[in-house]
């Protein structure tokens, strides 16, 4: 069955947010929904969730799944604010478990449970989940994070952070465990899904200004990605990502973001005040003598 698709763009963080929806039973999905976050003045605001809550609202939707495609680091998940408002259940990678490791150490997050219960789903490649009459298959696409994954929904792929626009290449991989070797393996992984599959990216940067564009066939990847089109190495791959993910600038939100989806997009825990707070690990410290 042929899923009804819209997608949500957030101008902020150049992010795309989808609700997927069963035309039949009239289920639906929503992958990487996102909060609005100020790091100046850390101010939360749901203002862009709710114009995915007011969508499903409005189309007499139930809302069935929330789908991350990884833990990201440019901005907060709305998971947890939409399972609260609607209902639902929130989905990640399985690996979730060792990024939650990795950071437990950073921010020294004593309590932090790193089996991944803060998720009501843990999901591994090859698994498929239900919605209505749809079915959506999970592919790990490992790379960028270790828990990345991909969902496919008919001739539909949902493909986080693996490939943009053919004009903006593919994503980093100097995360904690990435992998410049897994993305390309995790892409080739892609586009064996076959030409005629629409690949919806989660990201679009809009280089030189163009217009959004979020959707493309497999077979333009294939053709004009300008980090991986078909002929591109592996060797080749991974020297050129690597390259040039030494001369990218650490993603504004990474601490806060991570902090927030590691846990699903709940609150880090009160304090004694009953105030939330985010943790922020001091560099360079050394030059002060």
């Amino acid at each position: 069955m042929t899923p009804e698709i819209k997608a949500f763009f957030h101008q902020p963080s150049s992010t795309l947010c989808y609700v997927v929806t069963c035309p039949e039973s009239r289920k639906c999905a929503v992958i990487d929904p996102v909060l609005d976050f100020d790091i100046y003045s850390g101010e939360i605001d749901t203002a862009f969730a709710t114009t995915i809550i007011d969508y499903i609202q409005e189309e007499a939707l139930q809302l069935e799944w929330l789908l991350e495609t990884h833990a990201h680091a440019d901005h907060v998940t709305a998971a947890s604010y939409l399972k609260k408002r609607l209902g639902g259940k929130i989905a990640c990678g399985s690996e979730i478990t060792s990024i939650q490791e990795t950071f437990k150490s950073v921010f020294n997050l004593k309590d932090l449970n790193t089996d991944g219960g803060q998720f009501d789903r843990l999901l591994s490649d090859g698994e498929t989940l239900e919605l209505g009459h749809c079915s959506i298959k999970v592919l790990a696409t490992p790379g960028h994070t270790p828990d990345s994954l991909t969902y496919v929904i008919g001739n539909n792929a949902f493909i986080g952070d693996t490939l943009f626009m053919p004009d903006s290449g593919s994503a980093r991989c100097d995360f904690p465990r990435g992998s410049a070797a897994q993305l390309y393996q995790s892409i080739q992984k892609i586009y064996r899904l076959g030409n005629d599959i629409t690949l919806y990216m989660c990201h679009d940067y809009q280089p030189n200004q163009r217009a959004l564009r979020y959707a493309c066939p497999v077979s333009e990847q294939r053709e004009m990605n300008i980090h991986i089109a078909d002929g591109v190495s592996e060797q080749e791959y991974v020297t050129t990502r690597q390259q040039r993910d030494t001369g990218l600038a650490i993603p504004r939100l990474l601490y806060p973001a991570l902090q927030f989806n590691i846990i699903a997009g709940q609150l880090p825990a009160a304090e004694d005040n009953n105030q939330h707070y985010l943790k922020l690990p001091l560099a360079g410290i050394s030059k002060l003598g």
